[in-house]
């Protein structure tokens, strides 16, 4: 919800202006996902997460436009990042969906069949990328965010974040990221600081709390996760800050469950 939260914000702050914009999606998955599945009623994530959020009112934005476009999808249904963000284009906008893995990438092909403006591309993001950057827009947002299988797929998203920020340096990227080992974070952060990038948000939803301090490590993986924000259009943060802190006790576990908002570079 955080990824995607974050998305819809950068989407419709991009929207604010006519010119077109490309969104690139380097991690696309299978576009949309079976909440009646038995996987997904054994793990019991939507129970505790999305459906209590699509239960409330008032909320922040951009928690009320992300909720009308997963309520688009019914009951049984949750959207990916590409449809999410194709519910966002308009006319003059582009998506691109690349997938690496020949099974989701024919369901997201399927997924995505006859919209307009979107395109799903089948190979590993960092060679497609080097293809589809700068987009002919000179607009635009890339997200990236790897299954993290290896152990050194953090640093290689960050190092294939730089590569594509200086073809596309005025792009803004969304690195996603599990944040179950601190170190990992701090350096993934440190090089994009170091390569140069000057305007870097850090994002986090903590639904346990951390429980680092006491020796005992993260817990559960998936119970903390993050956003590196590059060039984050502005009035983000504050507007994350606001939706984030209206998130933590709606998902919150316990006492301890916390957000955080952090500018490691350029203006707030």
């Amino acid at each position: 919800m955080l990824k995607h939260a974050a998305l819809v914000a950068v989407l419709a702050h991009l929207r604010k202006k006519d010119a077109p914009f490309a969104v690139i999606d380097a991690h696309a998955g299978r576009g949309v996902y079976d909440l009646s599945s038995a996987e997904a009623n054994k793990t019991g994530e939507a129970r505790s997460g999305i459906v209590r959020v699509l239960a409330e009112t008032g909320l922040p934005d951009p928690l009320p436009l992300y909720c009308q476009i997963v309520r688009g999808f019914g009951d049984a249904h949750y959207p990916g990042s590409p449809l999410i963000a194709a519910r966002l284009l308009r006319r003059q906008d582009r998506l691109v969906a690349i997938e690496k893995h020949p099974e989701e990438f024919a369901a997201l092909a399927a997924t995505l069949a006859g919209i307009k403006n979107v395109r799903a591309v089948e190979g590993d993001y960092r060679a497609q990328m080097k293809k589809l950057l700068p987009p002919p827009e000179r607009r635009g947002v890339v997200l990236i965010d790897p299954p993290y299988e290896a152990e050194d797929e953090f640093i290689d998203a960050a190092r294939a974040l730089i590569a594509s920020w200086r073809r596309f340096a005025t792009g803004i990227y969304l690195l996603w990221y599990p944040a179950k080992h601190r170190p990992s974070v701090d350096a993934a952060a440190g090089e994009l600081l170091h390569a140069g990038i000057a305007s870097l948000l850090r994002l986090e939803l903590d639904i346990d709390g951390v429980s680092e301090a006491r020796g005992e490590g993260r817990g559960p993986p998936m119970t903390a996760t993050g956003l590196l924000v590059v060039n984050a259009p502005y009035g983000l943060a504050d507007q994350m800050n606001v939706a984030l802190r209206r998130l933590v006790p709606l998902l919150g576990r316990g006492r301890d469950a916390s957000a955080s908002v952090k500018v490691l570079a350029g203006e707030p």
